[in-house]
């Protein structure tokens, strides 16, 4: 079984191509907790499977996180996949990538760098109060594309120098939290400087941070763009993994488009021979 390993910003994935595989759909999550376990395996943030378009794509992608459970879309790995689309010629320069979410359209910028239009927001509430351990946390929820991507925004001062075991728990609280049915990817961030903040994301189905979120990032550049905290052209988040930019267009209180724009990396390509998979 062939694949491809890349990673955007350093959010990592694991890529198979079902047009050539012809994987049943009922393996996809167990390969996907087998592969994505790091040491014992590939290792990766999720795992991606490319497979033919069911409307009017270029092509479908199924994305699972790495424990296994299923994501309604990735926006860091809409753009690695863009990129493996392009390079197998599945593709040309512009792309349309049906996701369970939606159509999610991509452009190739340069060899690595790649820009996507993720869904639009489905639910956006920018201001919401949340008690952890009996301390209130005001917060905003964001919800992409049909299903929705689950997502919460949370400032955290001094985000930098946190600590990080303190870090983790709040985020696997907000993860958990009663007020979320579908539980949240929980976007902790800091402004740093006109329309550049510092971020960290707590992703659920990873369960831990990851070094970027594409669709988190464009979370919190929605939000802070409605409050006027930014103006959302060309906005800025620096993370563990490196830079993404987004940029925000909306009508009044309502947001037409997110774009992402960032690096891609093809970390490796190979067989898989995975003998927990192929005893």
């Amino acid at each position: 079984m062939r694949f491809w390993k890349m990673n955007g910003a350093g959010n990592d994935f694991v890529i198979l191509n079902n047009l050539e595989e012809r994987l049943s759909p009922e393996d996809f999550p167990r390969l996907a907790k087998t592969l994505c376990e790091r040491r014992l395996s590939i290792g990766a943030d999720g795992l991606m499977v490319v497979d033919a378009p069911a409307r009017d794509g270029d092509f479908r992608m199924w994305f699972y996180n790495s424990d296994g459970s299923p994501g309604e879309m990735c926006g860091n790995g809409a753009r690695c996949v863009c990129r493996y689309g392009y390079e197998n010629g599945l593709a040309g320069e512009r792309q349309r990538v049906e996701t369970p979410a939606g159509i999610v359209t991509g452009e190739r910028i340069d060899r690595r760098s790649y820009r996507v239009r993720l869904n639009d927001p489905t639910t956006i509430d920018l201001q919401r109060v949340i008690e952890v351990d009996g301390r209130p946390w005001e917060c905003a929820y964001v919800e992409l594309g049909n299903p929705g991507l689950p997502h919460t925004v949370v400032a955290y001062p001094g985000l930098r120098d946190a600590d990080e075991n303190a870090l983790r728990e709040l985020g696997r609280a907000f993860r958990w939290h009663k007020s979320f049915p579908k539980g949240a990817n929980v976007n902790f961030y800091e402004l740093t400087g006109a329309d550049t903040v510092y971020e960290r994301t707590f992703e659920r189905g990873v369960e831990d941070f990851t070094y970027a979120c594409g669709t988190g990032t464009a979370s919190v550049a929605a939000v802070l763009t409605l409050r006027g905290m930014v103006s959302g052209h060309d906005f800025r988040a620096d993370m563990t993994g490196g830079t993404l930019h987004m940029d925000v267009e909306r009508d009044g209180d309502t947001i037409t488009g997110l774009f992402l724009t960032g690096p891609t990396n093809i970390v490796a390509t190979g067989e898989v021979r995975d003998e927990t998979l192929f005893p």
